[in-house]
């Protein structure tokens, strides 16, 4: 809370702002530094010199031990000689600081280690590993990655400014405006400055607002205290605080998201976690409502507080426990989204909390690389289906049985290794989560924690109420097919700030794929009213508290799951492609947005050992009063594309062109966004999926916009031959072969004959 601290004001205009950014904080104390204009350039020149040498390693610690000694002095001697260069001599400088970087062999992320003594690397690195995983392996070598050595020179220290008590009143040298002018040189420590008043240097000016008091420091630094405090206004609920209470708490949780998903793509190790960024995190209120996430990928997020709720049916949660599952039945999308989730439980055992989090793993099995099948026609053939299971059980790991999972089964994960570092990444972000969310526990209280997070969903739940009631009595309505001709319809009836979503007339339940979880839905629902709202507050269950959904029973948004893998419908292709179009016929329902590319142009590819799995951006629809924007991942996803020297170093395969599809956005006042054009070079023997929608039909404009150009996919052999490749496909190439992919446009908002 800012208002436990002392503001410092520094820059040219930061003492113009002090008092009143301070009074708007609660903050009753400020420092201004004397010479506050040019206090960054002093503290560079106060800042410590330091040079660091490095050395990889690669070496395992128990066989490198000898060895790391006479490293270590090596790499001491190099930072002294880099400081030496400097003018440092070697009696001025010291050894700051030495750091390892260790990890288990066959992981890819190192943990950085500070160390004294190289004897105690490993048990450092045990308990470090330790407090972010939870567990240790049973028969895990531990790797030397790196070895770093920083030597530096400390500042002189200085000693700290004093403020006497004041015994006089500064001069006045003028009157200017109501305000008491004083030359900042001239003032004499132990002085003091009444508000309203003005103090200037050379490099800025500082304002004292009335009520508050300025005391002259013995280096002419000013610390200003408040006289006189207004009191706040009195709040409805004493344990929420003020409007700024409310919002630091609001930040809070979604620091603690932000800093799990942190963690978790710092520990991960497929490309798919690591640099696509594939994943969410959120925090939950002890009933599993979704309160606060990141803005990761919204076709995640909203499912999220399903996916707890129906978990913690089957298995009550208790201190300690990490559960996992990717099971459409339990609130999952599809099988190669791992959910992992924790209960938080205060001081007296009382759950107040859930952290989690889902991560799609780029291969889970299944009877295809890449587990999202275009040929699947059951859940079984998409890969290991993993229902609610403990991966920690009051504490205790349980993380061997989990991973003997990735092994079994009729078709099992082709990189079991590579679920497994990801799983535990998965691990460590909800360890995070958790021990943050008790800290500030610790700190305030559950209590007043569940305060808030019930506020920010009654808050969410009001916007919703009021965006709704801005339609007075309406019927909305809207249809889209999909590609092969499977409607989904949704009619809108809203009365009196509520609305029912009723989507009769959906297709039944698809023979293919193409089948979206209730979870999948109700993010889409979710989605599309914070997204209309346009209320700056986080996505989070409370928007549908004035929302009614209506699914028919057994249709492709809400398909029935028997208990057998092998009897329940496949569903990659709805998490991926049904949600995208689902989004696109809710918001043409609002007429307030053309359509967008209605895709994700889920593009997979691998053989027996290794799978890769991107989506590729496209065109955003128009707006009346705005144009599309070019080559962005829209709607349910928002992660990025593979780098191109990252594909190119894992997988065996050149990135041989990526631009812009120039003029594919639809025409209009204001012009839908351009696709883009990918064009793959396949270097060696690979089965190759496509999972798509949009290719027969493009993107629908609005108030007489036209409609973006459809995407397609054209396969081009080694010969020269092509061919036209249908929305949904499966094939494999050759060395030589090449795939061009170009992805739709967005639609056009407004007649492309008025100006805008």
């Amino acid at each position: 809370d800012p208002a436990e601290y002392a503001l410092v004001a520094f820059g040219g205009a930061g003492g113009q702002h002090a008092c009143g950014v301070a009074n708007k904080l609660g903050v009753t104390c400020i420092l201004s530094p004397a010479d506050a204009g040019l206090l960054s350039a002093y503290g560079l020149s106060r800042a410590s010199l330091e040079r660091f040498a490095e050395r990889q390693v690669l070496r395992l610690l128990s066989h490198a031990e000898n060895d790391l000694a006479s490293l270590e002095i090596e790499l001491r001697e190099e930072a002294l000689a880099a400081l030496e260069v400097e003018g440092i001599c070697e009696t001025e400088a010291g050894i700051r600081r030495k750091t390892a970087f260790l990890r288990y062999q066959g992981q890819d992320a190192p943990l950085e280690i500070d160390y004294r003594g190289l004897a105690d690397l490993g048990t450092l690195f045990e308990s470090r590993y330790r407090e972010i995983f939870g567990y240790l392996p049973l028969d895990g070598a531990v790797e030397v990655v790196s070895l770093r050595v920083i030597a530096s020179i400390e500042p002189e220290n200085e000693p700290p400014e004093s403020f006497p008590d004041a015994t006089m009143n500064a001069a006045c040298e003028e009157f200017a405006g109501g305000f008491t002018v004083h030359l900042r040189d001239e003032l004499v420590p132990g002085s003091l400055v009444s508000g309203p008043a003005l103090v200037p240097d050379s490099f800025g000016t500082l304002v004292i607002e009335r009520g508050w008091q300025a005391r002259v420091g013995d280096k002419r630094s000013l610390l200003l205290e408040k006289a006189s405090s207004t009191p706040s206004p009195t709040c409805p609920d004493p344990r929420l605080g003020g409007v700024a209470d409310r919002e630091l708490f609001a930040n809070r949780f979604l620091t603690l998201v932000e800093e799990m998903g942190a963690q978790l793509e710092r520990t991960a190790l497929s490309t798919n976690v690591k640099e696509r960024l594939d994943f969410s995190c959120a925090l939950l209120d002890a009933d599993g409502r979704l309160v606060a996430n990141a803005p990761h990928v919204p076709v995640h997020l909203g499912a999220l507080g399903v996916c707890v709720r129906e978990i913690t049916k089957a298995i009550p949660p208790t201190p300690g426990d990490v559960i996992v599952s990717n099971h459409p039945a339990y609130g999952g999308s599809h099988l190669p989204d791992l959910t992992v989730l924790a209960p938080v439980h205060d001081e007296n055992g009382r759950l107040f909390a859930f952290v989690a989090n889902r991560a799609h793993h780029a291969e889970i099995g299944g009877i295809r690389p890449g587990s999202m099948s275009p040929e699947a026609c059951n859940l079984a053939e998409e890969g290991i289906v993993i229902p609610p299971t403990h991966v920690f059980q009051a504490g205790e790991s349980r993380v061997a049985e989990v991973a003997r999972l990735f092994r079994e089964g009729p078709w099992p994960s082709r990189r079991p290794e590579e679920n497994l570092a990801d799983l535990l990444a998965q691990i460590a972000a909800v360890r995070r989560g958790s021990e943050s969310i008790a800290n500030l526990a610790r700190e305030h209280g559950a209590v007043t924690l569940g305060d808030h997070m019930a506020f920010i969903r009654k808050r969410s739940a009001a916007i919703c109420g009021e965006f709704l009631a801005g339609f007075g009595k309406e019927e909305l309505r809207a249809e889209q097919c999909l590609d092969d001709g499977s409607p989904i319809v949704v009619a809108i009836k809203i009365r009196d700030g509520r609305a029912t979503f009723d989507f009769s007339g959906t297709s039944p339940t698809h023979p293919s794929n193409l089948n979206a979880t209730t979870a999948i839905t109700r993010s889409a629902v979710v989605y599309v009213l914070r997204l209309l709202a346009e209320q700056d507050v986080p996505l989070n269950e409370g928007f549908l508290d004035p929302v009614e959904i209506a699914l028919p029973e057994d249709c492709i948004l809400a398909p029935r799951f028997p208990r057998e893998p092998a009897d329940a419908p496949a569903v990659a292709g709805g998490n991926v492609e049904v949600s995208q179009r689902l989004v696109d016929t809710l918001l043409l329902a609002f007429g307030r947005v053309a359509c967008s590319q209605g895709t994700m142009n889920n593009v997979i590819f691998g053989d027996a050992k290794r799978s890769h799995y991107e989506t590729v951006a496209g065109g955003s629809g128009a707006g009346l009063g705005f144009s599309g924007t070019s080559g962005v991942h829209v709607h349910m996803t928002n992660t990025a594309i593979t780098d191109p020297e990252i594909l190119e170093l894992r997988q065996p395969v050149s990135l041989q062109s990526f631009r812009i599809r120039e003029g594919s956005g639809g025409a209009g006042t204001w012009t839908g966004g351009d696709g883009v054009e990918r064009e793959y070079l396949f270097k060696a023997h690979l089965s190759v999926s496509l999972l798509t929608q949009r290719r027969s039909e493009g993107p629908l404009g609005m108030a007489g916009g036209e409609a973006g150009q459809s995407g397609e996919q054209i396969l081009v052999r080694a010969d020269g031959s092509r061919e036209i490749l249908p929305s949904i496909a499966h094939f494999e190439v050759n060395p030589s072969d090449r795939l061009i992919l170009r992805t739709p446009g967005g639609g056009g908002a407004g007649h492309p004959d008025t100006l805008a």
